[in-house]
């Protein structure tokens, strides 16, 4: 398998976190952004979307889309739960870490990271991603206050999936992680998980 993938992306970065978890070679080729990887990549029609990570099979069958290609990875291993509601309990986390966490935690650590992106980053617009993030984050913390994982009573694609930008919330997005000791003790258990690589790895 080659996974075409972008160094510095959180989204990227979950899907070599789950392939080194259960120890599954893939070649990674990079594609970070405004570079000719990228723009080679994108015009041999390696990113469907437009965008990384993509997972390319054996067969060149192209899976986009960081959540699908976990989806796709777990199949079969201990971190897709057997029972049917945990299940669907992982999805509903990883829908939400598209449709809202995504959007807030990721996008204002990019605005700070990435110098193209610096002129979006106003005063007011970092202001409001700070307080919308602090919310999420405590959505996380209500379940995690109590719970060793965000599903069941395992490590699921959910906690992998949610890891990728919430691990550097406070590095990069500057957000009080202080504030949340429950995600900071789950930050801890998944880093000491057999495996573990870290998003410079």
């Amino acid at each position: 398998m080659k996974l075409w993938s972008m160094p510095s992306s959180g989204n990227s970065y979950k899907v070599r976190l789950l392939l080194a978890l259960l120890g599954r070679d893939c070649e990674i080729v990079d594609v970070e952004y405004l570079t000719e990887a990228l723009e080679a990549a994108k015009a041999a029609r390696r990113l469907p979307f437009g965008k990384a990570p993509v997972l390319e099979l054996d067969d060149g069958r192209l899976l986009p889309e960081s959540n699908a290609i976990l989806c796709w990875l777990g199949e079969g291993t201990r971190f897709v739960p057997g029972d049917a509601f945990d299940r669907a309990a992982m999805l509903g986390w990883m829908f939400w870490e598209q449709n809202q966490h995504e959007g807030v935690i990721a996008v204002r650590a990019a605005l700070q990271v990435y110098p193209h992106r610096r002129a979006q980053a106003t005063p007011e617009r970092m202001a409001e991603l700070l307080d919308r993030g602090h919310v999420l984050l405590q959505v996380m913390e209500d379940r995690l206050a109590a719970h060793d994982w965000l599903v069941g009573d395992a490590p699921s694609l959910a906690d992998i999936c949610l890891y990728g930008y919430t691990h550097t919330a406070g590095s990069r997005g500057g957000f009080e992680m202080e504030r949340f000791p429950g995600i900071g003790r789950w930050l801890d258990r998944i880093a000491a998980l057999p495996g573990y690589r870290g998003i410079e790895a």
